[in-house]
């Protein structure tokens, strides 16, 4: 365990050292080149900056206004018959917009229920077998100033919606009593 631990604490410092020295090896202009990328890396945080604070602003009137709460009051009679936790659904759908807020949800929904309960155990492979499409999509996107996301947005939505379907399929078979 030792060895592990200090090949983790090793493994960065001497990753960059090794490009350091292979661009300079190369006669690349490593300093320079550094600082260009960290120019460019401000640029698009910037250029983002919109972006990220309408979908921000998006999430917190779902959440607030009351749509999410009656959303799942409304469909709450059809999953408990087919056997799914109306408790998971606001962290399904928050899920591909924001992986803060989804994190929050999976802390609160555990800190409630418990770790070792099937509604813990379900947001936990919930989180980790689905993405935040929508952030990804604007956030790389925006950065490369594509405002048309069609098909890589399908597509994304279609992945986390197989996601949510095996985490609810797969932990119904193994967690299940």
């Amino acid at each position: 365990m030792q060895i592990i631990s200090t090949i983790s604490l090793w493994l960065i410092p001497v990753l960059i050292g090794i490009i350091l020295l292979y661009g300079t090896y190369k006669k690349v202009p490593t300093y320079e080149t550094f600082v260009d990328g960290g120019k460019e890396g401000i640029k698009i945080a910037v250029s983002i900056i919109p972006f990220l604070i309408g979908m921000l602003v998006a999430i917190t009137v779902f959440r607030v206004s009351g749509a999410l709460e009656f959303f799942v009051d409304l469909i709450r009679p059809a999953l408990i018959a087919i056997g799914i936790p109306p408790e998971i659904v606001p962290l399904a759908l928050i899920r591909p917009i924001s992986g803060t807020a989804a994190l929050g949800m999976v802390s609160d929904l555990i800190s409630t229920y418990g770790p070792d309960s099937f509604i813990g155990k379900l947001a936990s492979v919930l989180q980790g077998s689905t993405d935040t499409t929508f952030y990804v999509l604007t956030v790389y996107f925006g950065a490369v100033g594509i405002r048309k996301m069609g098909d890589a947005l399908k597509v994304g939505l279609l992945a986390d919606l197989v996601g949510i379907v095996a985490a609810i399929v797969i932990c119904s078979l193994m967690f299940s009593a």
